[in-house]
């Protein structure tokens, strides 16, 4: 199935220019760490499109709760699938993380797998869902057992 998704949009992204260079996402997150708390927060994204069906994506998110707190902060490349009114996506991310209880933190290298789709117009979205699979690596441990939930506005220039 993703192989005929990413087919399709790269076909699709050679034949069409995109009709927005850039996306900005701005919304509330969700997050559940394995064994942790969960933590509420914000997350924001800025999307460079290449096409209409490619671009690469600068996310950063903070949550907090139960004392603590976790900052991401990641890059990388997004296939979008442009259908009239729902734009599905998917996404694989790297960079990092910075996890703790106040006064003490540590960082972590992180991934995250995800995706999800915008409602709306060529200007104006709802990210009704982004669900995000986050791996974090720290001190020769890997925690694969985290997730994190993202909706909010979408805008298109």
């Amino acid at each position: 199935m993703f192989v005929l998704f990413a087919t399709t949009s790269l076909v699709n992204a050679g034949a069409q220019r995109s009709s927005s260079r850039v996306e900005l996402f701005g919304g509330y997150q969700y997050a559940h760490l394995d064994g942790g708390p969960n933590l509420n927060g914000w997350n924001l994204a800025v999307t460079g499109n290449f096409n209409n069906s490619f671009g690469i994506t600068g996310d950063f998110s903070g949550t907090y709760g139960a004392g603590g707190h976790m900052y991401t902060y990641m890059i990388g490349p997004k296939l979008t699938a442009n259908l009239p009114v729902a734009k599905p996506f998917f996404h694989v991310l790297v960079g990092g993380a910075t996890l703790g209880p106040n006064g003490l933190t540590t960082t972590a290298f992180g991934t995250m797998i995800g995706g999800g789709f915008d409602v709306g117009t060529n200007h104006l979205a709802w990210r009704v869902v982004q669900g995000d699979w986050l791996i974090l690596h720290s001190g020769g441990f890997t925690d694969k057992s985290n997730a994190r939930v993202s909706t909010g506005l979408v805008l298109r220039f």
